[in-house]
């Protein structure tokens, strides 16, 4: 089967990535975008009777999930829910494509690390220890996948922002026509990563991954590569980046983590090495600052 006859099951088709994914994946197939809203093919990732039907019923070569629990803080009041989206939905598809002999593209995050170090990025193979119960569940997830053992590709990627959805960049952009000063964590320290990055990195993973050649070798492809852009800034750096392209920016004030308090914890350092990725498939996404310049001068 050539890569223009592929059927794409794309879940969560709305999100800040999976709008992103939706546009990027058109090339490669036939995309079939499933959502909980009614612009497409409704899932409740809840209800998993539901999402093996779905599966069943579409058939996919390749299940790419972008659909996640991402309300980190909600989590901590939601854990049940959060698990169920985060961590048995996964592997719920892991089995259905692995029944289907189909790919499974799924995203994880930084928050699976506990940040207690300060220089050395973390890379795929570092232990795992998750703060708050957002990180917990997508880690559940990731090892949901791996156990079951189909052919998948899990990307963790990290502080992720777009023109869609809710993230940190709307908010300060937001903020800023609101207010004349913003308070920003300044001790947390990570990589902010551009959504449609993410989905053109998929989608140059996919192009290579679906030639026979490199098909026939997922078994040895398959793993968790870590996909953000490069270097490390803090929120307070990052707030102060966003707002400085804006008209009359407003005055950026650096606070630390126990002076904004938050139900969930946060690793105070999530900086992933995306040395794996590069090695793989060639791919290694610009800096947060580029990223950030271009998505802001769309």
């Amino acid at each position: 089967m050539n890569t223009t006859t592929k059927r794409i099951l794309l879940i969560s088709c709305t999100g800040q990535v999976g709008a992103e994914l939706w546009r990027c994946l058109q090339p490669l197939g036939q995309v079939v975008p499933v959502d909980r809203s009614d612009t497409a093919l409704r899932i409740e990732l809840t209800d998993h009777s539901n999402i093996r039907n779905l599966v069943r019923e579409i058939k996919p070569d390749i299940i790419v999930n972008a659909a996640a629990y991402t309300a980190v803080d909600k989590a901590e009041q939601e854990p049940d829910v959060a698990m169920a989206i985060n961590g048995t939905a996964p592997g719920i598809l892991a089995e259905e494509a692995k029944a289907l002999n189909a790919l499974l593209v799924h995203y994880s995050t930084d928050y699976v690390f506990n940040g207690q170090r300060n220089d050395n990025a973390y890379s795929e193979e570092d232990f795992c220890d998750p703060r708050n119960v957002y990180g917990a569940t997508k880690l559940a997830g990731d090892q949901a996948i791996q156990q079951v053992g189909c052919k998948h590709l899990i990307f963790r990627t990290s502080w992720v922002y777009g023109r869609y959805g809710k993230n940190f960049l709307l908010t300060m952009q937001r903020l800023a026509k609101e207010r004349d000063e913003l308070r920003v964590v300044a001790d947390q320290i990570g990589a902010p990563t551009w959504s449609r990055l993410i989905a053109d990195a998929t989608a140059q993973v996919l192009a290579q991954v679906n030639s026979p050649l490199m098909m026939a070798d997922m078994n040895k492809l398959s793993g968790i590569y870590n996909l953000t852009c490069g270097g490390q800034t803090s929120w307070y750096d990052f707030a102060k980046a966003i707002v400085q392209q804006l008209p009359n920016p407003p005055h950026v004030i650096p606070i630390t983590t126990d002076e904004y308090p938050a139900p969930a914890k946060r690793p105070a350092y999530s900086v992933l090495s995306n040395d794996k990725l590069a090695n793989a498939f060639g791919i290694r996404l610009p800096s947060w600052e580029t990223a950030l310049s271009v998505c802001q001068s769309r």
